[in-house]
Formats: C-alpha cells, sequence, structure tokens
C-alpha cells in the first residue's frame, strides 16, 4: 500500500482510516470506543487522540508506527 502524507495533527481515528484498516471515521469510532485498540501497548479509547511520531497502534492483528514523510 502506497504511504499516504501524514497531517501535521493525527488523530487516533484518522491513523486507522489512512492505514485502510477500517473503511470508516464510524468503524474507527466504533472499534476505539470498543477498546479494541491499544497505543504504546495500552488500551485508547479515544478517538480524537493526538498521535506523535514513534507512537504504536495496534488492532485485530495489524501493527503500525506513526512515522514522518519525507519532504
Amino acid at each position: 500500500m502506497p504511504e499516504s502524507p501524514v497531517p501535521d495533527k493525527l488523530t487516533l481515528d484518522q491513523f486507522l482510516k489512512i492505514q485502510g484498516w477500517t473503511d470508516t471515521g464510524g468503524q474507527a469510532k466504533i472499534a476505539i470506543q470498543g477498546g479494541l485498540v491499544k497505543v504504546n501497548g495500552e488500551v485508547e479509547i479515544r478517538r480524537r487522540r493526538q498521535l506523535k511520531l514513534g507512537d504504536h497502534i495496534s488492532f485485530e492483528g495489524n501493527r503500525g508506527v506513526v512515522e514522518g514523510v519525507e519532504e
């Protein structure tokens, strides 16, 4: 999957959609608020949580790291 640009402020629900782990924001919201998503090894239920470079996200067997974009 080609890399998408990372917005200046990336939220957890946006990350799930960018990664293709959910198709819609509604699906991301349900997954996050249902306790199915972990950030840095801990369950996160705030869908608007601001992510930082280096944060590790896991959801349904998928794992990802927030990385910067080279320009």
